[in-house]
């Protein structure tokens, strides 16, 4: 059995080669009417193997390649489910912001001294009175 390589057009082009130089030989020395000889006759039945055997190549190299088979993975078994969270604290009612001590807004001063002059005024007022 011949070694297996990945192209056979090197050995052909080899075999072709010493063929044609056994053949022009052979018809420089003895003539066209002479019988080939027994190399050239050898010669030729490899060469018809190897194009035999490259069109084989051809032919298998265009048919569908076998695909493995994938494999089914085994079913896992489902999760327990989680125990369900306990539910947050509430948080703290904010305060309101004239309790948190924040500093009172022009709007704010306004109407509170708005609200001490009417105090003022009636003060004012009622002393006056008695």
């Amino acid at each position: 059995m011949p070694i297996r390589i990945a192209s056979l057009n090197p050995q052909l082009h080899k075999n072709g080669a010493r063929l044609h130089q056994i053949m022009a030989s052979r018809l420089r020395l003895h003539g066209a009417d002479h019988p080939p000889s027994e190399e050239e006759v050898t010669l030729r039945e490899e060469r018809q193997l190897l194009k035999l055997a490259k069109a084989e190549r051809l032919a298998q190299a265009g048919a569908p390649k076998a695909k493995p088979v994938k494999v089914a993975k085994a079913a896992k078994a489902p999760k327990a489910a989680k125990a369900p969270k306990p539910p947050k604290a509430p948080k703290e009612a904010k305060q309101s912001k004239t309790a948190a001590g924040h500093k009172p807004s022009r709007a704010e001063k306004l109407t509170k001294k708005a609200e001490n002059a009417e105090a003022a005024k009636k003060a004012a007022k009622k002393s006056a009175k008695t």
